[in-house]
């Protein structure tokens, strides 16, 4: 169309009488334009036409490199879930930005995940932590796969398979793991050094411990039993995966179905009654008289006070104590909860985990950011600054002294999910554990999370 505009332009000027503009006349119309017989309608002649004919020429020629030009670098929205992780993410997105043009990122740390796939509209890529909810993405082919990108063929076997604890669908790919958070017992070394107590690795010597912190008058272990959260996290996750082979319980859970209760091969009240037992036996008799009064903030602040001598949270809270106590020696060891130190292991949740959703518009860029996150030197400097452990086949290891102690556990893969980030949470799973800790009875509370779950599974 621009070559025909230029033609009657040039026609129109040089005198032409019978080229009308393009799209204005039909077959049978008669010219639009035709000039009298006059001296303006004379046909323009020399210099001045052929300056005219050549700026026509550069300005439809200029438009058409304008309509042939690049709309600018292509567009991806990424999701992050991570409070603490989002400056650090920030600045990084600035960087992948300012390194290319190509593709510009934009940080999405409000959108609203449900209502986004439920009308077509998700985040081109997220990374977030992965849990039973997100895997309700997955299982319903939400989540493109990517098992045919090189990052994927690094991801530890190991590690994957956590992701395939919640969900799979159709053999895909779709998750692959960016961080590991592993948690155990905290505990300040100088005390420990000062008492002559050795890390424990039964349950028999955990109890010694215990009890000789007590004899010295040092509160052994110290509890945050107001926020529900810290119980299911620390002191049940603990027990349990410290006893109970945590995938196979939900696996075996999964097949009951409707059936599970006291008469089922599988249950809360038979499997987990024993663990159970012991984590109010410890709670009761092993923490602060104030527990029950005591949150996740108030614990951070007295153990980095030295006012007691273990503490059972995970990595997330050694910042928040640094802030208080930045030179405190402090380690960390998993709960020992039988007298075999081969059942010792730590517990790990995917801290982070990357994804692009089918409906993205931008998959082939999201792929290429993707693929910038995991570079050694972009996913290493993630993980070292915030505690985590590497997800890659080539990861840097673990230097940081406050849980360097969990890497043997970690690297020969003896570790667990957290029994209670199994649990659907219309399910109140922490407030049933909190009542634990706090004196419930123990079966009693777990004969109920069993007819919680059979309710569940007759509505699925």
């Amino acid at each position: 169309m621009l070559y025909l505009k230029l033609i009657w332009f040039l026609n129109l000027f040089s005198g032409s009488t019978s080229f009308p503009l393009p799209g204005t006349r039909k077959d049978n119309d008669v010219p639009l334009f035709t000039p009298r017989n006059t001296r303006s309608s004379r046909t323009l002649r020399g210099p001045r036409r052929r300056l005219l004919t050549g700026a026509l020429a550069l300005a439809v020629a200029a438009g058409v490199l304008s309509g042939c030009a690049p709309q600018g670098p292509e567009n991806v929205r990424f999701y992050l879930s991570k409070p603490e992780a989002i400056p650090y993410f920030r600045e990084l997105v600035k960087t992948y930005n300012a390194e290319q043009n190509k593709i510009h990122v934009t940080l999405d740390t409000a959108a609203n995940l449900q209502a986004g796939f439920l009308r077509g509209n998700p985040p081109d890529l997220g990374l977030l932590n992965y849990n039973m909810e997100m895997s309700r993405f997955m299982e319903r082919g939400a989540l493109s796969d990517l098992g045919d990108m090189p990052e994927a063929s690094r991801i530890l076997p190991d590690v994957q398979k956590l992701v395939d604890q919640y969900a799979t669908y159709q053999g895909r790919t779709s998750v692959l793991p960016y961080s590991v958070m592993a948690a155990s017992v905290i505990y300040n070394k100088q005390i420990f050094a000062e008492q002559g107590i050795a890390i424990p690795q039964t349950w028999e010597e955990f109890q010694a411990a215990c009890e000789k912190l007590t004899a010295a008058g040092i509160t052994p272990i110290y509890g945050t039993f107001k926020d529900p959260w810290t119980v299911a996290q620390g002191w049940f996750d603990y027990a349990v995966g410290g006893m109970v082979n945590v995938a196979d319980f939900y696996a075996g859970l999964n097949k009951e179905g409707t059936d599970v209760g006291a008469h089922s091969a599988v249950s809360f009240q038979k499997t987990l009654l024993e663990p159970t037992q012991r984590m109010q036996q410890i709670a009761q008799k092993y923490t602060n008289k104030d527990a029950a009064a005591k949150g996740y903030g108030d614990g951070n602040l007295a153990f980095a006070q030295g006012k007691a001598a273990m503490y059972f949270q995970g990595p997330w809270a050694l910042g928040e104590i640094a802030k208080t106590a930045p030179d405190l020696q402090l380690g960390t060891f998993p709960l020992p909860m039988t007298d075999n130190p081969q059942d010792l292991k730590v517990r790990v949740n995917i801290d982070l985990a990357a994804w692009i959703p089918e409906a993205s518009k931008h998959q082939k860029a999201a792929r290429e950011f993707l693929s910038y996150l995991f570079q050694p030197s972009v996913i290493d400097d993630y993980n070292a600054k915030f505690l985590g452990y590497g997800t890659t086949t080539d990861a840097a290891p673990v230097t940081d002294p406050r849980i360097v102690g969990m890497r043997e556990y970690y690297d020969r893969a003896a570790f667990y999910q957290g029994a209670s980030k199994a649990i659907p949470l219309t399910i109140p799973t922490e407030n049933y554990v909190q009542g634990i800790v706090l004196g419930a009875d123990p079966k009693s509370t777990l004969a109920t999370l069993d007819a919680d779950w059979a309710r569940l599974a007759l509505r699925r």
